[in-house]
């Protein structure tokens, strides 16, 4: 069957699945929770605050208005961007107010935006979820931008310059121990319900260049068999300590991560997924998001399954079967990331504009008992709804309002 018709089979089928009835019941049921979530970025602005240099009180109400948005369309979870670029949505000891906040880094916002967001959000029924970003410092390669107090000018050798933005060396236990007591010190100040890293670990490939570590893997990396293997283990280590710390800080946080959706192909691996990915996280983000879930490390992943359902290079409908059987037995929640920014898109493929593409991947995941619920990319794209795929998905899948797992 050709990869078409082999689409369209695989549509209707799923179309037929969703009946009044199927669509109004909670697909885990009420007591074991769902996850409804949405991730609200803060870099470069992406979809809070609307613009840097707002008024304290016109950011406040942009916020709980994307927070009431989360309501209105019965989500249950706010993935809150708090750490953008190694800087801060709190009042940080560690390192400087976000740019994106006031337009100067540094720049004392005038209220604390984190410290609002759980309240606001805990006073809604909504859970939230402070999201930071490890190792990237800017969206420029200039460290003489930064501010003054910034951690990255009084520490140049932790920095590396790569594909035009600076990012923090992973390699070095220095850069390490730092990002952990960055990210530990809002976890001690509020009452966070989760802890979430994002995709960026070792930054994506840029072609051409290379990340400059050599100084640090002539230093730590002469047990490893290879490069890669020791930058997989600065990661692993990131992630295994960062989970300790977590759950010794606040026990009733979880912790975890949503990456790219690929691990290995199985093409590089035979225990990868039926993929044609040009990027996988284990070979090129140093990644190792299996071994994370297979561990035990994490409390949930989310991994980013963003292509329709058909796309030849990484169908939907293979990946999120593959990911159930990762968690299988582990333990680890399974939560699928939602590209619903791609909705409507007109450079993404034609399934795209189809408003019922998202809802169709709902309906999929109920297969899969692991599946234990949905996150969706982003705030902005929640409230707007350009082609009315959040509507329909709330339509045909969020009838009523769901807990989310514990």
């Amino acid at each position: 069957m050709g990869r078409l018709s082999r689409r369209a089979f695989t549509v209707a089928a799923l179309a037929s699945l969703v009946t009044a009835g199927d669509a109004a019941a909670a697909p885990r049921g009420a007591a074991a929770g769902e996850m409804r979530g949405m991730w609200l970025a803060c870099v470069a602005n992406r979809d809070w605050p609307s613009r840097p240099g707002l008024t304290a009180s016109a950011q406040r109400a942009e916020l709980c208005a994307l927070l009431d948005v989360a309501v209105r369309r019965r989500l249950n979870t706010v993935f809150f961007q708090v750490r953008p670029t190694a800087d801060a949505l709190w009042p940080s000891p560690y390192e400087p107010w976000s740019q994106y906040l006031t337009g100067v880094q540094g720049q004392d916002p005038g209220w604390d935006p984190l410290g609002t967001a759980v309240t606001e959000a805990h006073a809604r029924g909504l859970q939230l979820h402070a999201w930071f970003n490890p190792y990237r410092i800017a969206l420029h390669a200039d460290l003489s931008r930064l501010a003054a107090s910034h951690p990255a000018r009084r520490n140049p050798d932790w920095v590396v310059a790569y594909g035009g933005k600076l990012y923090y060396n992973p390699g070095l236990p220095e850069v390490r121990a730092f990002v952990e007591d960055a990210i530990l010190d809002a976890v001690r100040r509020y009452p966070v319900d989760g802890v979430h890293f994002d995709d960026y670990f070792y930054p994506y490939p840029v072609a051409g260049e290379d990340f400059d570590d050599d100084d640090a893997y002539e230093e730590y990396g002469y047990d490893f068999p290879s490069r890669a293997a020791w930058r997989r283990d600065n990661i692993d280590q990131l992630v295994r300590e960062t989970a300790r710390r977590v759950r010794q800080t606040r026990p009733p946080a979880s912790f975890g991560i949503s990456p790219f959706g690929v691990w290995r192909n199985a093409g590089t691996d035979p225990r990868g997924s039926d993929t044609r990915a040009g990027v996988q996280t284990y070979d090129d983000l140093y990644a190792d998001t299996r071994t994370w879930v297979r561990s035990g490390w994490l409390d949930y992943v989310c991994p980013q399954i963003y292509w329709n359902i058909g796309y030849a290079a990484a169908d939907y409908a293979r990946l999120l079967p593959w990911w159930a059987g990762v968690v299988q037995g582990t333990g680890v929640q399974l939560y699928a990331g939602e590209a619903l920014y791609k909705a409507g898109a007109a450079a993404e493929p034609a399934a795209w504009r189809d408003p019922a593409e998202l809802s169709l991947h709902l309906t999929l995941a109920r297969r899969y008992p692991q599946v234990r619920g949905h996150v969706f990319f982003a705030a902005k794209d929640v409230a707007r709804d350009p082609i009315g795929a959040m509507t329909r998905v709330v339509a045909d899948h969020y009838r009523q309002p769901a807990k989310p797992p514990r």
